[in-house]
């Protein structure tokens, strides 16, 4: 099987550190954007992406408008966009917006691994912690 590669969406350093360090002990790269510069830049690379972990608040732009943009993108048409947030009560926004599953943080690195391994199987994660 080829290297897994994760595109982390956060203004939060120390959140996408985290996700990057539990990604890493996964075995799967990650490249980290924290701006909305910095997701049009990955968008438009040649980089390929396994599975796109995006926060749904940040400076400028929310996660809800970067999904749009994401799924607008041939390229990302069979991706899966995972929502991570602190702002448990929005799961049912998030699966009715169209997110392919919903992570609660803190991210659990107990039950990450199984978490992952299901969202690259293809099936949908929906935690709240």
């Amino acid at each position: 099987m080829s290297q897994l590669t994760a595109l982390i969406i956060d203004d939060n350093k120390h959140n996408r550190d985290v996700l990057a360090l539990l990604l890493e002990r996964e075995g799967v790269l990650s490249v980290q954007c924290q701006s909305a510069a910095q997701i049009s830049q990955a968008l438009d690379s040649e980089e390929h992406f396994d599975v796109v972990f995006l926060d749904l608040e940040m400076p400028n732009v929310d996660g809800f408008t970067v999904l749009h943009a994401i799924k607008a993108d041939p390229n990302f048409q069979y991706v899966p966009v995972i929502a991570y947030t602190v702002h448990l009560s929005e799961i049912s926004t998030v699966r009715d917006y169209g997110f392919d599953g919903f992570l609660g943080k803190p991210l659990d690195p107990d039950r990450f691994p199984d978490q992952m391994a299901r969202i690259m199987r293809g099936e949908q994660v929906w935690s709240t912690g």
